[in-house]
């Protein structure tokens, strides 16, 4: 916010210099116009301005025919918002509502209608507006770091998420009161509107890995939701559950990684195997807590199949995953 006022300021002080230099009158309305142009990222700039501009030649079309129909008076400047408004929603630039009335309010200050005024009126337009993307083009602050930063909190969050479900396999009455899960989810969240920034902000070839990055955290997120209800139904402590909980604490330390090796994968698949030659459940209350544990085998699965699909692959004898 601090640094979008200061652009706003550069933009406003440029506008009102150039437009008293060509010697438009009111030179301050370009500020205006500038200050209503200045947006936080670069696509919505170009949007923004290319809407108030359209908006502003349908309003300044139809405030003239007004002011020749009716006149200079007050009361028209009510028809024009009573009809103007809509006018500008139904063409698409209600962006521009405030921009066009600028214009035609200079106008009607000038009261007259001529070649000369309604040049004056595009030049000033161009000049505010203009100079608003003018500032947005040249720089916008880097996000690089704050999503560096906001990716190392989701990593984080996710490392203690597994480390804790890893405990409570071996431990059935360990209370956790998983607020790593909301600490994830707001950070992604955080992270999602980031990267969605930092896309804007590049006008040609916008970079998605980002966006990429946090899309997939947050499929990863519901996947994990399910695993924590699965993990509810595990009330008791078997063999089962001890080595599911190492598959776990191998993945929190391989989720802080950027890259993907498949070796929590593997060793998934090599434990599934062990599960279907081991003996079958002697009762009802271990066939239940075995159950849960092979559903969150299956949700983990989901989780890895994820993270397969979204991160870069790497050497075999380095040491990532998830």
């Amino acid at each position: 916010m601090g640094f979008r006022i200061i652009k706003t300021a550069a933009a406003t002080l440029m506008s009102i210099l150039i437009a008293a230099a060509v010697g438009i009158p009111n030179a301050q309305s370009a500020g205006l116009l500038a200050i209503l142009g200045v947006e936080v990222t670069r696509k919505r700039s170009l949007r923004t301005i290319s809407a108030r501009f359209l908006a502003s030649l349908v309003g300044l079309f139809f405030g003239c025919i007004l002011f020749w129909v009716f006149g200079f008076h007050y009361w028209v400047l009510g028809v024009f918002v009573l009809f103007g408004f809509p006018l500008i929603v139904r063409a698409g630039f209600k962006e521009g509502i405030v921009t066009s009335s600028v214009i035609v309010f200079r106008v009607f200050g000038q009261a007259e209608i001529s070649l000369h005024v309604l040049l004056q009126q595009v030049e000033l337009l161009v000049i505010g507006l203009g100079s608003a993307g003018m500032v947005n083009l040249i720089y916008m602050p880097k996000t690089e770091g704050v999503m560096y930063q906001i990716r190392k909190e989701v990593d984080g969050a996710f490392s203690v998420i597994f480390s804790q479900m890893a405990r409570t396999l071996r431990d059935p009455q360990y209370l956790w009161d998983g607020k790593e899960l909301i600490t994830a989810n707001t950070a992604v969240q955080q992270g999602l509107t980031a990267a969605g920034r930092e896309m804007e902000n590049h006008v040609i070839h916008p970079d998605q890995a980002w966006n990429v990055y946090f899309y997939m955290r947050k499929e990863q997120l519901e996947s994990i939701q399910g695993m924590m209800q699965l993990l509810s139904q595990v009330y008791r402590s078997f063999p089962h559950g001890d080595m599911v909980a190492d598959l776990f604490d191998q993945l929190s330390g391989d989720v802080l990684a950027e890259e993907y090796t498949g070796r929590t994968e593997h060793l998934l698949e090599d434990l599934e195997k062990k599960f279907q030659s081991m003996e079958l459940p002697s009762s009802r209350e271990e066939f239940e807590v075995r159950s849960a544990i092979l559903q969150l085998c299956r949700e983990l699965a989901l989780y890895l199949k994820i993270a397969k699909r979204h991160k870069m692959p790497v050497v075999i004898n380095q040491r990532s995953n998830g």
